[in-house]
């Protein structure tokens, strides 16, 4: 018997999207917040709202890429005992469920390595999880990681960031698969009044160097953000903005809140 592998989800939405006009939308949602049964409401609201696809928040105590509202999220998940085996559990009641959209997990190198990488990519496999992020793995030492994903049809995602070189871009595009995640500005995750002005010489460097999807994420935070970057890239993440909104709800209501937010963003995908 053939050995199961992930279908490419990934692949599948961004050619949708393309197709459609538009680019895709992956929201970013913190997996046990503000409770584990929350956050999987809180996902079906924004996949029956029309995402592309989204990015799970595995909590971890010291992530170096995100900022106040997302390191809040993952201290009150990891204070409720949430863990890496949650997020699979939940990966597969989702999929158990009917959610068929593209599920990236996000999270640092130390859970993931504890959980060993063999073992990771199969149980990744058979929760339905279809790539990771990694921010504090770099593409130069991914070979290690990238071995028992890839053989399990897994993506392994980068991030790239304005301050990259040409010799970095290379790098990374040679490491990658699923898209390129590009960090929209130096700092880090969080809601943004502006996005910066030189966006599009940089995401101009980055397709220079690859034919992947390029998703932009850090900072966007409004409908009119997403149809800044639907000019220059092939997908959007929102994090920390979608985040602080639904905080302002009751849990009677941030379901449905949920989807009139995500509404608004998928409306903003479009090309010009």
């Amino acid at each position: 018997m053939p050995e199961k592998t992930t279908e490419n989800r990934l692949a599948r939405a961004f050619a949708a999207a393309k197709a459609e006009g538009r680019i895709a939308l992956m929201p970013y949602v913190t997996v046990g917040y503000p409770t584990l049964e929350r956050s999987k409401k809180l996902i079906k609201a924004i996949v029956e709202a029309g995402a592309d696809g989204l990015e799970l928040g595995v909590p971890f105590s010291d992530p170096l890429a995100d900022g106040a509202t997302v390191q809040r999220t993952s201290q009150i998940a990891l204070d409720q005992g949430t863990s890496l085996r949650d997020a699979f559990q939940l990966v597969e009641e989702l999929r158990a469920e009917g959610v068929d959209v593209p599920l990236v997990l996000m999270g640092y190198t130390n859970p993931f390595y504890q959980f060993g990488l063999e073992a990771l990519a199969e149980r990744a496999v058979e929760a339905g999880v279809d790539a990771f992020i990694v921010p504090d793995l770099p593409a130069e030492e991914s070979d290690e990681w990238a071995q028992p994903l890839r053989a399990k049809g897994l993506d392994l995602v980068f991030f790239v960031a304005p301050t990259s070189t040409e010799s970095r871009l290379k790098t990374t595009a040679e490491k990658a698969s699923g898209f390129i995640y590009c960090v929209s500005l130096t700092g880090v995750t969080g809601a943004r009044e502006n996005l910066a002005g030189d966006l599009g010489e940089y995401m101009g460097r980055v397709r220079a160097a690859t034919d992947l999807p390029l998703v932009i994420g850090f900072g966007i935070s409004t409908p009119a953000h997403v149809a800044e970057v639907a000019v220059m890239a092939d997908g959007a993440i929102v994090a920390s903005a979608m985040i602080n909104h639904l905080d302002s709800f009751s849990e009677a209501d941030e379901a449905a809140a949920a989807i009139e937010y995500v509404k608004k963003m998928r409306a903003a995908t479009k090309k010009p």
